[in-house]
């Protein structure tokens, strides 16, 4: 990546945190707040190389817990471990397509979520946030696949990404 590429996409990624920690919560009730650190790393891996992406989706879900108000590493945990998979699965798919970028947010969005319950459930005694994770998961997927679509048809998505 050129010094510009660094320079855009952490523009981005300060741009999504500031839209999603400060912005969204005015306006949108929790359980219809996009993930867009989540939706970012799927792009990431669908797109980028392994050697400089693993500390890169382990950073994003860092930046995601300190806002979250969550335990501490657990998006962390459970984005490096959905980026290792998408990133052994995308190197045998058309990463370029907007069809299959959708569905891979939706399906990294349920399995953060099973990974987070799951986590949560083994390492803490808190009484009712099981419930209250399993009541916004639905919303939770359709907001980020219908967030993701939108990102999906911007100008440019389906172009190749050129490596220097």
């Amino acid at each position: 990546m050129s010094r510009r590429d660094v320079f855009l996409f952490l523009c981005l990624v300060v741009t999504a945190v500031t839209i999603q920690v400060a912005l969204l919560p005015l306006f949108i009730r929790p359980p219809f707040k996009p993930d867009l650190l989540l939706i970012i790393m799927v792009f990431v891996a669908l797109r980028g190389t392994s050697d400089t992406c693993v500390p890169l989706a382990w950073t994003l879900g860092m930046i995601n817990d300190i806002y979250s108000g969550l335990y501490f590493g657990l998006n962390a945990a459970t984005f490096l471990i959905s980026f290792l998979v998408i990133k052994s699965v995308s190197d045998r798919l058309y990463a370029d397509s907007a069809i299959l970028f959708v569905l891979t947010v939706s399906c990294v969005t349920l399995a953060v979520f099973a990974m987070n319950l799951l986590l949560t459930i083994m390492f803490t005694a808190t009484p009712g946030i099981t419930y209250s994770m399993i009541s916004d998961i639905f919303p939770r997927i359709l907001v980020n696949a219908f967030v993701a679509s939108i990102v999906s048809s911007f100008h440019g998505f389906d172009e190749k990404v050129e490596s220097a």
